[in-house]
Formats: structure tokens, sequence, C-alpha cells
């Protein structure tokens, strides 16, 4: 048997072969960003998120599931009237999302104690009253599509913005509306959950509707988890820029580049009330 001796040079050059091949194999994986096609997706879905999130897509909404929040990092859904306008009986039924594991999101007693200690629902990204007329509504429930937000905000602005989605199918026909959470400080911890988990501190909302093949009417909002001093809508109306820069996320990444220039730099949310 022939054995192949390699002096220190060599050795040495061989290694640096070895390292450059997996550095460049690691950086081409995790800069990676495959084409999805979904419904729920308008030019392209948020990019951002670890590579170690579940990718989770159902009739009812897409998401991202982050293993260290125990949350999603966004939810994108759509809506149309067939959607919303069914006449099906809905509930609150809590569950663990099915499709993933045990150590990857919370269960519906994480949450015991929550409201009365630190004043907070199960508050919906993508909203169970959205999908009347969806038979996947029930999947809105699973906690993946949850988070723990403030009482007052979740019966408050959060819900008349859900509201006044539903008013714009009315008038637009169909809207994309991709939404999540913001971590820009600590909050408590819900006190009987036994998962490592990281509360949001606060919300952003995009809402889009098509206007044109290469026209779009984009409405984007933030919500902070307490001190919301004012119930207008419009007060909390800012940029999608400005929510890629406190989110690290990429919107409408599949867009001509000018184009989403021109739409994530705007703040105008006017549109929403015509």
């Amino acid at each position: 048997m022939n054995f192949v001796q390699f002096n220190s040079n060599q050795m040495s050059k061989f290694t640096l072969l070895i390292a450059c091949f997996f550095l460049v194999t690691f950086v081409t994986v995790k800069s990676q960003y495959y084409e999805i096609h979904c419904k729920h997706f308008i030019y392209g879905y948020p990019k951002g998120s670890p590579i170690t999130n579940d990718l989770i897509i159902r009739d009812s909404y897409a998401l991202s599931s982050n293993d260290s929040t125990k949350f999603a990092d966004w939810v994108c859904y759509y809506l149309d009237s067939a959607t919303i306008s069914g006449n099906v009986s809905t509930s609150r039924v809590w569950k663990a999302d099915p499709w993933l594991e045990e150590n990857e999101t919370l269960e519906p007693d994480d949450y015991d104690g929550a409201n009365s200690a630190l004043k907070t629902d199960r508050g919906h990204q993508a909203p169970l009253a959205n999908f009347k007329g969806n038979r996947d509504w029930h999947t809105t429930n699973y906690l993946s599509n949850i988070t723990p937000q403030n009482s007052k905000l979740n019966q408050g602005l959060w819900k008349n913005l859900e509201d006044l989605e539903r008013r714009i199918v009315a008038v637009y026909k169909e809207i994309y509306v991709m939404t999540g959470p913001i971590y820009e400080r600590k909050m408590p911890n819900l006190p009987h959950a036994d998962e490592e988990h990281v509360i949001p501190s606060g919300y952003w909302k995009i809402i889009t509707t098509p206007i044109s093949n290469d026209s779009l009417l984009v409405a984007a909002f933030v919500f902070e988890q307490t001190n919301n001093t004012s119930q207008k809508l419009s007060d909390y109306c800012i940029s999608v820029r400005e929510i890629e820069y406190r989110t690290g996320l990429d919107f409408f990444n599949l867009l001509e580049f000018n184009l989403q220039e021109l739409i994530e730099n705007e703040r105008s949310c006017d549109w929403l009330y015509r």
C-alpha cells in the first residue's frame, strides 16, 4: 500500500485549502436565499431570519418560527372577500403548533397567570376574525401564531387595525399583510413558562394592495407593548424602511430595486381611510 507523505509546508497549504472550502460553503449556505412561492407573499417573503427558523406555510398564513424566542419573527397572510366573509363559527382553543418540536414552541399552560401578572393577552398575529371564510381558521390559534400582547394594545389599537383590514378588503378586493414582533428592550417573562423565551417589546405590521402590475399601495405601523398614548392609528404610521432598520428584516426583496427604494422610504397610510 502506498502512502502519500506531506511535508510541513504542503500540510499548511492543504489545511488552508480545506479551511477555505468550509468557509466558502458556510457563507454560501448562510446567505443562500431560496425562492419560495406562496399565496401569502408579495414580492418575496421577509428575508433576514436565522437559518435555524422553521418556515411554516398553511392555507391561512405563513410564518417563520424562531427557536430562541419561541415566537414567529414574521407572519404573512393574504385576504380577499371570500376569506373574510364566511359564516363559520370560530372559537379560541389554544394549542401548541403540531408541526413544531416541543422545545421549539410554547404550550397553552405556559400562559397561565400571564394576564393577571403581566396584563397580557394571547395576541394573534394572523387574526382569527379575518378567516371566517377559511376552513383552516383554527390554525390561527396555534401558539406559533400567538404572542403575549399587552391587553390594552390587543383590545385597542391592534384590534382596530385588524378591523380596518377587513374594511380595506371591501374596497380594494385583496390585501397582503406582513406582521411580527420587535425586540428593543427586555420584557418580563411569562411567570409559569418552563421554556426559555423572549417577549416582544412591540409589534409591526405592513399592509399592501397591488393596484397595477408594478404599483403597490403600502402602509406600515409600529406599536409599543405599552405607552401607546394616542388612539389614532395614523399616529403610528411609519415607513417600511424604519421597520427594516428596527427588525433586521428585508421586505419586497423580489421587487425591482428602484421601486423597492421608493415604496420602502415613503410614509403613507392615508389610502387606508379613503
